[in-house]
């Protein structure tokens, strides 16, 4: 059924509604009125109780259309607002799934496209060797966009079970700048820690890993060569910061909010070019959520990006 359909039915329903709603408001209303007009005439025998009530029936009687017209329109606007949540996730829904086909598609093609130059003309060992070679990377790179969505899936029906504990953010950026050291070196980019030892949280550490090695790979993706990232915690307050600094281009103002949508690329083609699927940060943003926290992207005070993660610190955790 079409949206349109559905708010035609909500809104006979509503209209049905309000429009008894009313009937039985002003039946009831009369009923009382016609009861203090007896009580008044038990105590005035001389005055007529037929010609009032007779008006106020007529009244009621003749403004019918009205209520019928006034619960129509009032039934269309709470149609209108109850659809409203309904279609903003049906647009989200196309979307999401326009997307995810375009993807799929894309290593797809480029797979069909590298196989069938291949069979144009007999090539040497050495060329087919490159050809299987640039196929696997495809093959790669769609395995990891699969395994992202379904771990998207998993995330939005709540099947993720989380396993919260004490955790300290300066050895968990410190893990993941250990783990990640080998691909900022493939740039020729440093990793470096500064973290305050105060900042501890309760939180699922894997997630929350899974996160931070997004938000750095990302950096590291969209570094220059021969530049830093920094990973910086703090406790500030009642919260726990850790923010990835990058040298990066940067998060235009207009994209800070949509970076972390899913699929959203600010641009495209260098996106695609250094072997990303869209969904990192979308999944950072969703683990750090579900640890009770939030995440952001601003300005560095040098140029580039910081991306901000904020959780509620430990009680007793900032001393």
């Amino acid at each position: 059924m079409t949206p349109m359909g559905v708010r035609g039915r909500l809104t006979a329903f509503y209209t049905a509604v309000l429009t008894l709603v009313l009937i039985v408001y002003a039946a009831v209303t009369y009923v009382a009125v016609r009861r203090e007009f007896q009580e008044q005439f038990e105590h005035h025998p001389g005055d007529r109780l037929d010609e009032p009530l007779e008006e106020i029936g007529t009244v009621l009687i003749g403004g019918l259309p009205f209520v019928v017209v006034l619960s129509a329109i009032g039934a269309y606007v709470l149609a209108g607002r109850a659809l409203k949540p309904v279609e903003a996730s049906m647009e989200k829904l196309r979307r999401f799934t326009a997307d995810a086909s375009h993807e799929l598609r894309t290593p797809l093609s480029v797979v069909r496209g590298i196989g069938e130059i291949s069979l144009d003309a007999t090539r040497t060992v050495p060329e087919y060797k490159e050809t299987i070679g640039s196929m696997l990377e495809e093959v790669d790179r769609l395995t990891r966009l699969v395994d992202a969505l379904l771990r998207l899936s998993h995330a939005d029906a709540g099947a993720v079970p989380l396993a919260r504990d004490s955790l300290n953010l300066g050895d968990l950026a410190h893990d993941v700048a250990s783990s990640l050291m080998v691909l900022a070196e493939e740039r020729n980019q440093r990793l470096t820690v500064d973290a305050d030892p105060r900042a501890t949280v309760v939180a699922d550490r894997m997630l929350l890993r899974e996160a931070v090695v997004n938000v750095v790979d990302n950096a590291i993706k969209y570094g220059p060569p021969g530049s830093t990232i920094d990973l910086r915690v703090r406790a500030r307050g009642n919260e726990a910061v850790l923010a990835v600094a990058d040298a990066g281009p940067g998060v235009a103002r207009e994209h800070r909010e949509r970076i972390f949508d899913r699929f959203f690329r600010a641009d495209e083609g260098r996106s695609r070019d250094n072997g990303g699927t869209g969904l990192g940060l979308a999944i950072a943003r969703w683990a750090v959520e579900v640890n009770g926290g939030r995440i952001s992207a601003d300005d560095g005070p040098h140029g580039g990006a910081v991306f901000s993660i904020v959780l509620p610190l430990k009680a007793g955790g900032h001393s």
